[in-house]
């Protein structure tokens, strides 16, 4: 059965760097303490993976895990494959999954998880968990071979969901640009998540999860023809 946490972003308003997202992982992680958690840190651009790598294991020291970045393999595919848990960490989605195909990463990650290994991801690492990357909000500063994605959460996502335009902006809002997405890719279902929220999946089943005092930031699914669907914390759905 997939066990999946896809968290929309590392921070929330004015929290240190995954304060958040602890409650969450020490939930969906209660069975693991002392196991490893193989991390892949492709989305890093401004920081090297031993950077990278580092500042996870500081952030997520509270767990009792041994985390290691794949680049400590003598191939990446060899920590993935000994991993008793998956993190794939936010930055460039497009960085993120051009490396996943470089490593020969994508199936066998796929596979794991499909298997029962517990996958986490924020941001980036939570945007290739879907079908493709075609709902990112990143810039494409690298080409991957094709933007199809790990697709164990068969929708596509869009993390750091925000409603609406920020007062003197005159492009496109979040929502004009992901509705231009399913005009283009009509049977195709975007769930949007906002700051501050996440999915967690069990089988084929997905419940909302929000860190905002009023939990009232709702997890967006949005289809044709303008039609959307709010998810508010505590929410249940079939995918």
């Amino acid at each position: 059965m997939k066990k999946m946490l896809l968290m929309s972003g590392s921070k929330y308003k004015d929290t240190g760097y995954l304060v958040h997202c602890m409650p969450w992982l020490k939930t969906f992680l209660s069975e693991y303490r002392g196991k490893t958690i193989g991390f892949v840190p492709y989305a890093g651009v401004s920081r090297s993976y031993d950077e990278y790598e580092n500042g996870v294991k500081q952030a997520l020291a509270e767990l009792e895990m041994d985390i290691i970045s794949v680049h400590r393999g003598k191939t990446h595919l060899d920590i993935i494959e000994q991993a008793d848990v998956i993190a794939i960490g936010g930055g460039n989605t497009f960085c993120l999954l051009n490396g996943l195909y470089e490593h020969h990463l994508l199936d066998a990650i796929r596979q794991k998880v499909q298997q029962g290994t517990p996958y986490f991801g924020w941001s980036a690492g939570a945007n290739v968990a879907g079908k493709s990357i075609m709902t990112t909000n990143d810039m494409p500063i690298l080409y991957p071979p094709s933007f199809d994605a790990l697709n164990l959460f068969p929708h596509q996502i869009n993390p750091h969901f925000i409603s609406g335009k920020i007062a003197g902006h005159n492009g496109e809002s979040r929502e004009e640009r992901l509705a231009e997405f399913l005009m283009i890719n009509p049977e195709s279902q975007v769930y949007a998540l906002p700051e501050g929220t996440a999915l967690h999946i069990q089988g084929q089943q997905a419940s909302v999860l929000d860190i905002s005092q009023a939990q009232q930031s709702a997890v967006l699914k949005l289809s044709k023809n303008g039609a959307c669907q709010s998810y508010l914390a505590g929410s249940i759905f079939n995918y």
